[in-house]
């Protein structure tokens, strides 16, 4: 999957939109490194002075902070940059859920579809293991079916109790 931070409607390119309506480069500063923030205002006064030439001129301009400011970001992460992504991807529903959790300050819509998911996933797997329980005896293939899936079964909710528990 493509990294969130990287599309068009992003944190950073949203941050460094309002930074350039408000002519105010601390709307951006916390998406990047202190070491990298020179090269980010640099940037932000280059775009100011050619937006001023043209509505062609500022998109360009835009485009341009638009990329430093998330590639500046990706690199405090000690990610790669690979190009902004637009606009309209598919995230699915979780990233979505997580910005309407900040705007609301409300979390119980997340938290209600992170448990829901979790549990639903949990009973699948356990429903299978269940399944293969009853094997006949006689009947090796299926014995081992269910040994593994039993394993597998374990295995699974110690690592996610890992997870969780661990970091």
């Amino acid at each position: 999957m493509v990294p969130y931070i990287d599309s068009m409607d992003g944190p950073v390119v949203k941050a460094a939109e309002t930074a350039l309506d408000m002519e105010n480069i601390k709307y951006i500063l916390p998406h990047v490194s202190s070491e990298d923030e020179e090269e980010l205002k640099d940037a932000f006064d280059r775009t100011l002075l050619v937006r001023e030439l043209s509505g062609d001129a500022a998109e360009l301009a835009d485009y341009w902070f638009f990329e430093t400011a998330v590639r500046l970001n990706r690199k405090e992460e000690k990610k790669s940059y690979t190009g902004l992504k637009s606009a309209d991807i598919d995230w699915g529903p979780i990233i979505p859920k997580v910005d309407k959790a900040i705007e609301t300050e409300n979390i119980d819509e997340l938290l209600s579809f992170i448990l829901n998911l979790i549990s639903e996933d949990i009973k699948s797997r356990f429903e299978d293991l269940l399944a293969k329980k009853d094997y006949d005896i006689n009947d090796v293939e299926d014995a081992r079916e269910y040994i593994n899936s039993r394993s597998e079964f374990i295995d699974y909710t110690r690592k996610f109790y890992d997870y969780f528990e661990k970091g």
